[in-house]
């Protein structure tokens, strides 16, 4: 009976796999508002109620597909910190930086599927929070860890935070990072913001006629925001 329940989760795990590739497939072709389960069923040679049974909805699918992209790119800027040594804080914010960049170019369609267009009618459940997550957190803990020894000093402190500003990000601070006052956590905000709209700037070809091709300006600009939080030379 185990060996059954076994070969039935492994076929049920394959057949899901294959599906969400499809989908991917589709992606590249229709985009996510395009996205449809019974193109998807079509392709597979399955009936459509056979692919309902896997994802009873098409906003199912998409959120199944945007998890695995969080999730994805969690793992590329995981993995790039890890690479470095542990002291190297620099070398690391930066290596986290590059790896974004590196995984949404090898990737640009599950990029655009999680940082472009909204999809119309779709609203991402709260399953999708925690892998949307990983990215900052991981940028964070560098943060944290310059922190704890003392040496963040970022190049400009001579901006003011708002008092509500402030207060925002005290509540981040909170869930993430109690020990960051809220200039840290202000300062990282428009380093994890800035880093995500450099790469959707180059991705969808607003860089073209300026800084493109973008290595050496997306280098400089990595440059520019460990400078902004403080990261130590």
């Amino acid at each position: 009976m185990n060996a059954g329940r076994t070969a039935r989760d492994r076929a049920r795990a394959e057949l899901t796999a294959e599906i969400k590739d499809e989908a991917r497939r589709q992606l590249v072709v229709s985009g996510a508002d395009g996205l449809s389960l019974r193109a998807v069923a079509r392709a597979l040679g399955m009936v459509s109620s056979a692919v309902y049974r896997y994802y009873p909805s098409k906003d199912e699918l998409l959120t199944a597909l945007i998890i695995d992209a969080y999730r994805s790119l969690g793992v590329a800027a995981t993995a790039a910190d890890r690479r470095l040594p542990e002291r190297d804080l620099r070398g690391r914010w930066q290596a986290v930086c590059h790896s974004v960049r590196d995984w949404a170019r090898a990737n640009r369609h599950e990029y655009a599927l999680i940082y472009g267009s909204p999809v119309p009618g779709y609203r991402a459940p709260e399953a999708t929070i925690a892998e949307a997550q990983k990215v900052p957190l991981v940028m964070i803990n560098v943060l944290r860890a310059a922190w704890a020894e003392g040496t963040l000093r970022p190049a400009r402190d001579s901006a003011v935070l708002s008092d509500g500003l402030a207060e925002q990000c005290r509540v981040v601070a909170e869930a993430v990072a109690p020990e960051l006052p809220p200039e840290v956590l202000a300062r990282a905000i428009v380093a994890w913001t800035q880093l995500f709209g450099m790469v959707s700037f180059e991705l969808f070809g607003q860089l073209v006629g300026s800084v493109d091709p973008s290595d050496e300006f997306f280098a400089y600009a990595v440059e520019v925001l460990a400078d902004l939080v403080g990261m130590p030379s």
